[in-house]
């Protein structure tokens, strides 16, 4: 009896032995991982950005493909030529845009740099003169102009990151041939090919659904913030109204930021509190009708995110990838989501990560089906 106790001893203790190699293995494990990635930030940030484009690219030419005129229809080769050019010239264009503005600021920054410190502590007037005193010795104290010189010179990595993004793509494009047979080499039959291949056309369409809702929504804002800022004789609308394009990629916190930023820079501008609360005004109703009333109504149900989930995925990806991950946080938010729903074992992660509790349906594999069907719970 008393071996027995004893063998069951050394069992127990082993086994708790093994529980702590493999917790302290997975602890290492995590440590390397989020080395790499900060360490190979650039490179995989830009990887990101080449499978989001080529996922929206792909969408493209399988829509050019299936064109008929007559007896005539687009190669699928030259269809992705195309798609590779416009992207290069998007790309290109985008890159130029954000570095005149760039220029733009940073010339205007120097004019206004020695009133900014005074404007923004006036702000806080109706706080008692303790605390605008403490925000005027704050803003003294900060470096704004050698801040805007040395983000004006990191900016040069646009360039070539966006270069990097083109060469990505175009070797996707060359691997779209073997696509299939990859895949179904890769998961050994039909059955589970057609079913990784339905998971990943999921994936793609619903990210490409959301970004492309995202890009209309914040064109359409940026425009309207450009028009308001012109309105209001801003010399910085040009600016202004790429600053709110791009921050209204990040969902509710881009929105707050770009609001304010607007006020902050009306307010050095016009040395005024009644122009700038009236411009503040029309800026927050612009955003309010885009963001919370436009964007619900196009985005639908279906990729509604988790406000906190939202922003711990926007402090852990900003804080390995800095302003790149910022906002490439959310699209990769949205492929987790959508792969999680798709597993039973990690579906309540996907209801965490979900504002409503309702992520994308269940699949259910069935026996003999080519491709795998959606069915909704009673709940859904």
């Amino acid at each position: 009896m008393q071996d027995a106790d004893r063998h069951a001893e050394l069992a127990d203790a082993a086994l708790r032995g093994a529980r702590l190699r493999t917790g302290a293995l997975m602890i290492i494990a995590v440590g390397v991982v989020l080395v790499l990635l900060r360490e190979a930030s650039f490179i995989l940030s830009a990887l990101v950005v080449a499978t989001i484009l080529f996922s929206l690219a792909s969408d493209a030419i399988a829509a050019v493909a299936r064109l008929r005129i007559g007896r005539l229809h687009v190669p699928q080769w030259l269809a992705s030529l195309v798609s590779l050019a416009l992207i290069a010239l998007v790309l290109f264009t985008l890159t130029s845009l954000i570095l005149a503005q760039i220029n733009e600021v940073l010339g205007v920054t120097l004019a206004y740099a020695a009133r900014t410190p005074e404007a923004t502590a006036d702000l806080f007037r109706w706080a008692g003169p303790e605390i605008e005193e403490a925000v005027l010795q704050a803003m003294r104290s900060l470096d704004l102009t050698g801040a805007f010189t040395r983000l004006a010179s990191e900016a040069g990595d646009l360039m070539q990151g966006a270069v990097l993004v083109i060469l990505f793509v175009a070797f996707m494009f060359g691997e779209r041939i073997s696509y299939e047979a990859k895949l179904r080499g890769l998961f050994g039959d039909r059955a589970r090919a057609a079913e990784a291949r339905a998971v990943i056309g999921s994936i793609m369409h619903q990210v490409n659904h959301y970004l492309l809702v995202k890009t209309a929504v914040s064109a359409l804002t940026g425009a309207l913030v450009f028009a308001a800022s012109h309105a209001f004789g801003l010399s910085l609308a040009g600016a202004l109204a790429l600053v709110t394009f791009l921050l209204n990629y990040l969902p509710n916190l881009g929105s707050i930021a770009a609001t304010l930023l607007a006020g902050l820079v009306a307010h050095v501008q016009f040395e005024d509190s009644g122009s700038t609360l009236a411009f503040v005004a029309v800026i927050s109703a612009i955003q309010f009708g885009c963001g919370n009333v436009l964007d619900p109504y196009l985005t639908g149900r279906t990729l509604r995110l988790s406000t906190l989930g939202i922003l711990f995925s926007l402090a852990f990806w900003g804080a390995l990838w800095g302003v790149a991950g910022m906002f490439l946080s959310v699209p990769i938010m949205v492929a987790a989501m959508i792969v999680c729903s798709r597993s039973p074992k990690l579906r309540p992660i996907a209801v965490i990560l979900s504002r409503d509790g309702l992520p994308e349906p269940r699949v259910h594999r069935t026996v003999g089906a080519d491709r795998p069907k959606p069915t909704r719970t009673a709940a859904e």
